[in-house]
Order: structure tokens, then sequence, then C-alpha cells
């Protein structure tokens, strides 16, 4: 395909359509915020689009300076050709002159090459360098996510953003956290995670940080995620059933696990006390509406994923972390008995919730 990059406009000319293709997982989209924001002030006229995957697209319409979200329905796989050209069609349709590929696909800079956008910036993987007018070479591994995201938009010449992740979610979304949570006082519990059970403080150990913060503080516990976190959800409840003081806790627990969408979740977790969650998309979502938030990690990296903060003067999180020789394994399951997550305690936790 002809690369047709010179008749793109520079920075300061006016008139520029910028466009991101989004991380796929919320998490890492909440990362890529920076390096969202560092386009925003290179190009503080343009016209700045997101296009992402459903199941983030609405985090970015609650992104200060995001004025155009498109929705991708594109899937890795040949099944998906007819999905591929209806995206192309679409973002064709929109003349963007300038495309930012955080995903490190094939596939994103093919739909975006195809679509006609002049300029394409990305990483040089995947055999895709052809479909790039600009290849830049990845970071080291070990960075973090946020950095991972700016190195890119530094490598193009371009002034990095804070390392800052904010959304705000809507009025509508709020009035319905508030009819879902009528309490005013409340701690979120986040016991799933999505990529697998080595990632998740025991159930139990959620169950009875839910009962001392409820006997001891007040605070009611909000217990949230989506429907494939049902699982770890029925396992709390389970064991506040075992724990002393546990039917009080659970007679004031309210349960949200796949009742929000994205934007009531944010909603919900903006009005939190605070928020303990495994290293998960909702750990990151809590860091970006600005509340306290106490994450747990275990076999995965800190140093490459801890949560960011939605503003400069805003709290840091705070990080429960057992230290064994282990960890970080980044394995799914755990062969050795969970070490790094059974160390941590709901004391430890209660301890760390301002």
């Amino acid at each position: 395909m002809p690369d047709r990059a010179e008749a793109v406009r520079l920075p300061g000319e006016g008139g520029e359509r910028v466009l991101v293709v989004a991380p796929n997982w919320l998490g890492d989209s909440v990362m890529a915020l920076p390096a969202v924001q560092t386009l925003r002030a290179a190009w503080p006229d343009a016209h700045l689009a997101v296009a992402a995957r459903p199941s983030v697209a609405a985090l970015f319409a609650m992104v200060p300076g995001v004025q155009q979200v498109i929705t991708l329905e594109s899937r890795a796989g040949l099944s998906g050709v007819q999905r591929w050209r209806r995206d192309v069609a679409r973002l064709e349709a929109e003349h963007f002159d300038l495309a930012v590929l955080f995903p490190n696909s094939f596939l994103s800079a093919w739909i975006t090459a195809h679509a006609k956008v002049p300029a394409r910036w990305g990483y040089a993987t995947d055999l895709r360098g052809r479909w790039l007018t600009r290849a830049f070479r990845r970071p080291p591994p070990d960075v973090h996510q946020a950095d991972y995201y700016l190195a890119l938009t530094t490598a193009a010449g371009l002034a990095p953003a804070p390392r800052v992740a904010r959304i705000v979610p809507p009025e509508a979304a709020v009035a319905s956290a508030r009819t879902l949570v009528p309490r005013r006082d409340y701690v979120v519990l986040a016991p799933g995670a999505a990529y697998g059970r080595a990632k998740q403080w025991p159930p139990d150990r959620y169950a009875a940080l839910a009962v001392s913060l409820w006997r001891t503080r007040g605070l009611a516990p909000v217990v949230i995620g989506a429907g494939g976190d049902r699982a770890a959800g029925d396992e709390l409840a389970a064991a506040l059933a075992e724990i002393p003081g546990g039917s009080e806790t659970a007679a004031a627990l309210v349960d949200l696990i796949g009742r929000t969408d994205l934007a009531t979740l944010a909603a919900v977790l903006a009005g939190a006390r605070a928020v303990v969650a495994n290293d998960s998309g909702a750990m990151h979502l809590a860091g970006a509406v600005g509340t306290a938030v106490v994450a747990i990690f275990g076999p995965t990296n800190d140093q490459q994923t801890a949560p960011l903060v939605a503003s400069l003067d805003g709290p840091p999180a705070r990080l429960a972390i057992h230290p064994v020789w282990c960890r970080p394994c980044m394995l799914r399951e755990c062969p050795l008995g969970h070490a790094c997550m059974r160390g941590v305690t709901p004391t430890d936790v209660a301890a760390l919730i301002p």
C-alpha cells in the first residue's frame, strides 16, 4: 500500500485528526492514559479519537480531552475478516491524519493502513513493519506499563505528559451508583482477577477483612467484579458464614458483581473510602478516579503494573506485598502453596486503609 505520510499536517498547523488505537485490556488502557494525554498536549487543537474494543471503549468516554470513541469489532483470526473490513470502512470515513497504535498486534496496523491513515506509529512487533510509517523499537520489558506506552510517544519526539491517569464518571453513572450503594461510608472489595487464581488474595481473607472493617470502623463492604468473578464473590460470601460476626457483615454487604457497567463501576469506586483489590482492571480504574487504593500483589510485578494516580497531588496506592523468594513468578496457578498471597493478612491490609 502506498505511503501518504507526507500529507500529514505537522504539530502546530491545526486541523489534525489523531486516532489512538487502545490496548485491549482495562488495566492496560488505564496505564496508556499518560501517553494519550501526551498526544492531547502535542496537538491541543486536534480532534482526538480513540478506537477500542467494546470491553474498554466506555473507559475512554470518561477521559478528559478525548472527543470521540469508536468501538471496534475486530478480533484476531481469519474468521473475523468481515469485521476487519467493517472497522476499516468505519475508520476510513473519519479521515484521520495520524494513528498511534498501542497494541502490538499485526491487526491494528493492518486495519489503520487499509483505512488510509497517512501516518501510523507503533512498535516494530508482530511482523507488521510494512504497515507502519514509523516503527519504533520496544523499550526494555521491565519498565512500568505506563512508561512502555509513553516510550512510544517520546520516541516520536513528543514531550511526555505526567504519569497521571484521570477519568471522570458521568453524572448519570454517579446517580446510578448512589442508588446501588446508598451508604456514604463504604469500602470496595474486588476479589477477582482476570489473569488467574494465583493473582487472587484468598476470598476468606477478604471476608475476614470485611468483618473487621464493618465491626471496628463501620465501613460497609461493597463487592464488585465482572460476571467472571462470581465464583470469588460466592466464596467470600460462604466464608462470611463461618466467621464470628460474619452474618452481621453479610447483612450490610452490597454485592455488585456483574451488576454494573464500566461507568457505574467507576462512580461506585469514586464514592468509596478505599478500594481493596488484586492486581486487576478494577485496581487501575480505582486509581484513575482518585480513590485511595490498597493493591495486593503476589505473582505479578508491582514495578510494572502498580496503579497510577489521578492527579500529581493524589494519594499514591498502598501496596500489600509479602516478600517471598519466588515472586514475581507471573504464573496463573501457584504450584508452591501460594505463599506470596497467603502471607498477606487481613490485619496487614486493614492497616493500609486510610
